[in-house]
C-alpha cells in the first residue's frame, strides 16, 4: 500500500492550522491537517472571543499588529456574519489611573488606525448621568464607548476546516503527529489515531508546526530538532457568572496593576470576565483556573460595580494557554501578540523555501483576529515552493465561510425567518441558532412542524437533530465537544444531561463504525437505556 502524498501537511488544529490549512485548500494544494484531540480544544476555545484590534497593544507600541487586527475586524465580520457580531464597549475612566486625556488619544488612534467602515466612532460617556454608568461605582464620571466585535471563537475555527475541507484538505482529528523525519525533499510523518491506536505514514513535500503551545514539543520531539526554547507560554483565565447588568454593552476596566480586564454580556444570562495573565509552566492540557486568578478576577470585577460578587458566583471558568514568542519582555503583559513565523529549511543554503531540504514552518504567537493574515503570510513563506499560490493570495478575504453567506448586519431577518418557518421556536432560541449557524439552522430544522420532530432534547435547548449535525458535519465526537465549545449548552445542563450525551454520541459513533464494516453494532443495556432516555 502506497504512502499518501500531500503537498502541505499541517500540525495542530487550532485557529492558526485552521486558517492556513483553509487559505492553502482554496489555493489548490492538496492539504492535510491533523490535530491530536478536538478542533480548537486548547488555546483557540479559551479566548476572550473578541475580534479586535487590542487597545492595550498600542500602550507596548504594537502599531503593527493593532493596525492589522482592526482592518480584520470588518473583513471577519463580512465572511463570518453569523458567529461575528459588532459590540459597544465602555472604558470608564478611573482617577488615579491612566489619564482621560490619554485614553481618548488612544481611542482616536484606533478609530483611524485601520480603515473603520461600517463600525460606529468612539463617543464620550458622561458616566453619571448615562445608563451605561448605573451600575458602576467608584468612577470619576468620564467614559468612552468604542466599537469592537464579538467571536463564537470554536466555531470560527471549525467553520474554517470545514471550508478547507470542501476545497479538498484531509482532515483527521484525535490524531496525533508522532513522528517527523525529514527526507531531503519531503517530510516522511507517522500519525496515531487516538481512539483506536491504529498508526500510518504519510508525505508531505512541507510541514507547517501549528501546535500552539506545543510548538516547541514539536519542534525538540516529535521532528528531533534542535530548534525549540523560542515560546513563552502565557497562561489566561476567564470567569462565568450571572448577569450583572441588563444592557447590551461590554465593560474594560482599568486596575492599579496595570491590565486590564473585560466585563461582557455572555449567552443572554450571564456575563464573562476576563482575562488573566502569567507565566505557565506544565502541561497545556492541564491548565486550569486558579483559586488565585478566580480570587483576582471576582476582586477586580467588585471594585467597578455596585453589585459585588464572591467567588460563590462563579457558574464556570476556563483557562487556555497562549504560545507566545519569546521576545524577553520582562514580564507576561508586555510579551509581543504578534505572530512571527520561523522557517527551517534544514543545512542548504539562500532564503527561499526550495533552497535547502524540505521546510518547517512554525507559528509562534498570534491573535484569533490576525489568523487569516497570518495564514496568508505562512503561504507567502512557503511561495518558492509552491509557486503556483500566488495568484490566488487573499481570497480568504471575501469568501463566506459556511452558513455566512448573507450580509453583515442583517442576522435579525434570519431570526425571523426561522421563527416564521417554525412557528414551534422562541425568538430566542431562532437567535442562538442563527448566531451559531447562520443559513445552516435550515439544514438543522429540515422538514420539522413542530418541536418533537427535532428528536430527543437532551437539554441546554440541545435536541438530536442539532447534535447529529455537529457530529456528521463538525467533527464533534464527545460531549465536551458540543456543549462547551460548538455551543455553550453546558452553562444550562446538569452533568447527568451531559453523561447522557455522551452515551448516545458514543452509541452514534459505534453504529457508524459499525455500518462501515457492514456488521450490526452491539448495544450495551445501558447504552439501550440512555439512548431511549
Amino acid at each position: 500500500m502506497s504512502t499518501p502524498v500531500f503537498d502541505l501537511a499541517i500540525v495542530g488544529g487550532g485557529i492558526n492550522g485552521a486558517g492556513i490549512a483553509r487559505d492553502a485548500a482554496g489555493r489548490g494544494l492538496k492539504v492535510l491537517l491533523v490535530e491530536r484531540a478536538d478542533l480548537g480544544a486548547a488555546t483557540s476555545s479559551a479566548s476572550t472571543k473578541l475580534i479586535h484590534g487590542g487597545l492595550r497593544y498600542l500602550e507596548h507600541y504594537e502599531f503593527k499588529l493593532v493596525r492589522h487586527a482592526l482592518a480584520e475586524r470588518e473583513r471577519l465580520w463580512a465572511i463570518a456574519p453569523h458567529i461575528i457580531w459588532p459590540l459597544r464597549f465602555v472604558l470608564p475612566h478611573r482617577k488615579g489611573l491612566r489619564p482621560a486625556w490619554l485614553l481618548r488619544l488612544g481611542l482616536f488612534l484606533y478609530d483611524h488606525l485601520g480603515g473603520r467602515r461600517r463600525l460606529p466612532a468612539t463617543v464620550t460617556r458622561r458616566l453619571r448621568t448615562d445608563p451605561v454608568g448605573q451600575p458602576l461605582r467608584d468612577v470619576s464620571g468620564i467614559g468612552f464607548e468604542y466599537s469592537d466585535c464579538w467571536v463564537q471563537d470554536n466555531r470560527l475555527v471549525v467553520l474554517n476546516v470545514r471550508d478547507a475541507a470542501r476545497n479538498g484538505a484531509d482532515i483527521r482529528v484525535r490524531t496525533a503527529c508522532l513522528a517527523a523525519r525529514r527526507q531531503a525533499d519531503h517530510w516522511q510523518l507517522t500519525l496515531g489515531d487516538e481512539e483506536t491506536g491504529a498508526r500510518s505514514d504519510v508525505s508531505a513535500r512541507a510541514v507547517v508546526n501549528a501546535a500552539g503551545p506545543w510548538v516547541d514539543t514539536f519542534l525538540s520531539g516529535v521532528a528531533g530538532l534542535n530548534a525549540g526554547g523560542r515560546a513563552r507560554l502565557v497562561q489566561g483565565s476567564h470567569i462565568v457568572v450571572p448577569k450583572l447588568y441588563d444592557h447590551d454593552r461590554c465593560y474594560i476596566f482599568q486596575n492599579p496593576d496595570g491590565r486590564i480586564i473585560f466585563a461582557i454580556p455572555y449567552e443572554d444570562d450571564f456575563t464573562l470576565i476576563g482575562t488573566t495573565d502569567q507565566d505557565y509552566r506544565g502541561d497545556p492540557r492541564d491548565v486550569k483556573a486558579s483559586p488565585a486568578e478566580i480570587a483576582y478576577l471576582v476582586r477586580a470585577i467588585s471594585s467597578y460595580f455596585k453589585r459585588e460578587i464572591t467567588e460563590k458566583d462563579v457558574v464556570w471558568t476556563y483557562s487556555g494557554v497562549r504560545s507566545l514568542y519569546d521576545d524577553g519582555a520582562a514580564s507576561a503583559q508586555e510579551t509581543t501578540r504578534d505572530y512571527v513565523l520561523a522557517l527551517d529549511q534544514g543545512a542548504g543554503t539562500g532564503s527561499g523555501a526550495t533552497s535547502g531540504q524540505a521546510p518547517l514552518l512554525s507559528v509562534f504567537g498570534g491573535e484569533i483576529t490576525t489568523y487569516r493574515c497570518l495564514a496568508e503570510d505562512a503561504l507567502d513563506r512557503l511561495a518558492a515552493l509552491f509557486p503556483e499560490i500566488g495568484a490566488k493570495r487573499g481570497w480568504t478575504a471575501t469568501r463566506a465561510l459556511p452558513g455566512g453567506d448573507f450580509p453583515a448586519g442583517t442576522a435579525g431577518a434570519l431570526v425571523a425567518d426561522l421563527c416564521e418557518t417554525y412557528g414551534f421556536f422562541s425568538e430566542r432560541e431562532a437567535r442562538r441558532l442563527v448566531r451559531h449557524y447562520g443559513l445552516e439552522a435550515h439544514d438543522i430544522l429540515g422538514t420539522a412542524r413542530r418541536a418533537d420532530d427535532l428528536g430527543r432534547a437532551f437539554g441546554g435547548a440541545l435536541t438530536e437533530r442539532e447534535v447529529l449535525f455537529l457530529m456528521d458535519r463538525e467533527y464533534a465526537r464527545e460531549a465536551a465537544d458540543i456543549v462547551w465549545r460548538r455551543t455553550k449548552s453546558g452553562l444550562r445542563m446538569t452533568p447527568q444531561e451531559i453523561a447522557a450525551l455522551d452515551v448516545f454520541m458514543a452509541q452514534r459513533r459505534r453504529e457508524i463504525r459499525a455500518a462501515a464494516q457492514g456488521l450490526e453494532p452491539a448495544v450495551e443495556p445501558a447504552v439501550k437505556a440512555a439512548v431511549k432516555g
